[in-house]
């Protein structure tokens, strides 16, 4: 069910925020706050079976989260509200020094593009067999294990070592600079979740990455606002 909240910043905001809890838009959470954007937040609880309240439908024929509404603009997906926000309400913020705008780009993209559908597939693999008949289970488990090892866990290290490279070298965020652009926002949700969900493959350069974004006063913030997230854990 949506549990208005508002921020009183002045004026009353007409930015709105729709929330799912643990799920993508606590990205943007994280963004109006370290922006610094006035917002007002709507928060929408998932159902006992883990899914989108139908609520959401009322405010995005999908009914998936984020979405965001600004006056009369309605807008849903991740990628494409971080770069509104940032384009319409970062005040120069949030952009990537020269050396680092082709990362900036690379990353934003990369993060749902090709990390989360890889994510996104390992969780479905454990999920079947749960939600599958009982004397089914044993054999679904092992099957879809077997898969998940064969498929997606020598890609998913791949990725990983290339994540953990790049880390090394950028100085903190993923485009550089001295603070988190597109690329950030974009990518902490996928780290959060890999690191929550297993996370081995991952090295101490993203680790520490994930444990340093959680201590930015912003993300904070967001979490207090926000509400219970599952995917904020200390990875050390």
């Amino acid at each position: 069910m949506a549990e208005p909240t508002a921020q009183p910043v002045g004026d009353a905001p007409k930015l709105v925020v729709h929330h799912l809890d643990d799920s993508r838009s606590q990205r943007i959470l994280w963004l109006v706050e370290e922006l610094e954007v006035p917002y007002e937040l709507k928060k929408y609880k998932r159902t006992s079976e883990r899914l989108a309240p139908p609520e959401l439908k009322a405010v995005n024929p999908l009914g998936n989260a984020p979405v965001i509404t600004d006056g009369s603009l309605n807008l849903a997906e991740s990628g494409a509200i971080v770069e509104y926000i940032i384009q319409k309400y970062g005040r120069g913020r949030a952009q990537p020094p020269e050396s680092g705008a082709i990362d900036n780009l690379y990353y934003t993209h990369y993060a749902e593009a090709s990390l989360m559908p890889m994510l996104v597939n390992k969780l479905i693999f454990r999920i079947i067999p749960q939600r599958s008949p009982f004397f089914l289970r044993p054999i679904l488990k092992t099957a879809f294990n077997a898969i998940s090892a064969r498929m997606l866990d020598p890609r998913l290290k791949v990725h990983a070592e290339m994540i953990e490279t790049h880390l090394s070298k950028s100085n903190g965020f993923f485009a550089g600079g001295d603070e988190p652009t597109s690329a950030d926002y974009m990518m902490i949700f996928c780290l959060e979740a890999w690191a929550s969900e297993d996370g081995g493959d991952l090295g101490p350069q993203t680790k520490a990455y994930i444990d340093r974004i959680h201590s930015r006063p912003a993300y904070q913030r967001a979490l207090q606002k926000g509400g219970e997230y599952a995917f904020a854990k200390a990875t050390s």
